[in-house]
């Protein structure tokens, strides 16, 4: 049976939008919290941020993202979810759909 291959960008963004952040009831994705996807041979790399470096539920978001994309990827694969804090989020970076949802401009 061959080996599962790894998921492009579009389906590991894909199953992202099933991570909540459960203080706005809203996915990662379309809060702009996601970074950047990377995947390069059995690596698959995910950097994204918080609101706030404050955010009481960083632990959680990321251990849902890592739970998700672990599902996604061939077993062995190596996956890293990276936090970053450069450049800090702000609420231009969500999706038009989001800024809607909260009534933004």
């Amino acid at each position: 049976m061959p080996q599962p291959e790894m998921p492009t960008k579009e389906i590991v963004l894909n199953i992202l939008h099933n991570v909540i952040d459960p203080e706005v009831g809203m996915n990662i994705v379309d809060l702009g919290l996601i970074y950047g996807v990377e995947i390069s041979g059995n690596k698959l790399r995910v950097d994204l941020t918080m609101t706030t470096p404050a955010c009481p539920m960083g632990d959680m978001i990321m251990d849902d993202a890592r739970r998700a994309l672990t599902g996604l990827a061939p077993a062995g694969a190596e996956i890293d979810i990276n936090l970053v804090w450069d450049p800090p989020w702000s609420p231009d970076k969500m999706s038009e759909n989001a800024r809607d949802h909260f009534g933004w401009e």
